[in-house]
């Protein structure tokens, strides 16, 4: 059954006094199953794999060395994930004002949106690769070991450029589930992981920029996935009339918009910061080069 009919053929289902109602119970929970699979399946799949190339980037550090692997671990989850939850949480604004405007058929604004939000977060990008720039005496400040933070800040140095591209990924995946288009964006993640991997593998093992190239690539892929999400909605008939072009009201009303974000972020902040919490507390374990590996395992 197409999108566009389950719908229809639902109300219709309901509405339908004539047939018995534990029938027309299962009908429309059928129908309301099969429209959730179509929206869900895709969403966990683009999660699943962008996961799964955080994974394979420390698996590639692994077989560097056991040093290698905790630096991974320490950098991609004690630091990276900081970034990751402030930037997912921040963007999830973008879903629910765009889900408002495509109901209100104000479909110009959800383009605005998408930039306002892309603008702030961009913003934000700044002093968190400020952080990221000065990782090595942040973690020692917090307990690390000096070997390890020394290899984990030269991993994190190559994650700057990645905290830019959630600046502007996260807007477009909340612009475009606004929309219920999740197809497009679980092919581009399939498609981008298999180029992640092979990447990964000529740079770290080919070439032998070690940690630094792996977590370069991981950045460039992340690029990846946002200039084929880009692509898509520039030029896809689909969203022709929520995407209208660049616009100069993306800078206007920003204190507003930050409040609604920060409050976005809040939440999903304390979802993500926990298992940070728990590997930087690792590290702090007598023999933390093992704890990490494990923890990166896990």
């Amino acid at each position: 059954m197409a999108d566009g009919e389950a719908p229809g053929r639902l109300e219709s289902i309901l509405t339908d006094s004539t047939a018995p109602l534990a029938g027309r119970v299962w009908a429309a929970g059928a129908i309301e199953l099969g429209m959730l699979t179509r929206l869900a399946a895709p969403a966990v799949v683009m999660y699943m794999i962008n996961y799964l190339m955080s994974m394979s980037t420390q698996i590639f550090s692994g077989h560097l060395g056991s040093l290698e692997l905790a630096a991974a671990s320490l950098g991609n989850t004690g630091v990276q994930m900081f970034a990751y939850g402030l930037m997912l949480g921040m963007g999830s604004a973008v879903e629910t004002l765009c889900g408002q405007a495509f109901g209100a058929h104000k479909y110009d604004m959800l383009g605005t949106y998408l930039q306002r939000s892309a603008v702030l977060l961009c913003c934000t990008g700044i002093p968190l690769a400020a952080i990221y720039a000065f990782s090595e005496p942040l973690l020692v400040l917090l307990g690390q070991s000096p070997e390890i933070a020394h290899a984990a800040s030269i991993f994190v140095y190559g994650l700057i450029p990645q905290i830019f591209a959630y600046a502007i990924n996260f807007p477009i995946q909340k612009f475009m589930q606004a929309q219920s288009i999740v197809l497009p964006s679980a092919y581009i993640s399939t498609g981008t992981l298999v180029l992640h991997l092979l990447l990964s593998w000529v740079v770290v093992y080919k070439a032998g920029l070690g940690l630094l190239g792996a977590s370069l690539v991981l950045s460039l892929s992340w690029w990846v996935i946002v200039g084929a999400q880009f692509a898509y909605i520039a030029v896809s008939p689909t969203c022709r009339e929520t995407w209208t072009g660049f616009t100069w009201q993306a800078f206007s009303g920003l204190p507003a918009f930050l409040k609604l974000s920060a409050a976005s972020a809040v939440m999903l902040c304390l979802e993500t910061w926990y298992f940070q919490i728990l590997v930087l507390i690792a590290g702090l374990l007598p023999d933390p080069e093992i704890a990490l590996d494990s923890l990166s395992v896990w």
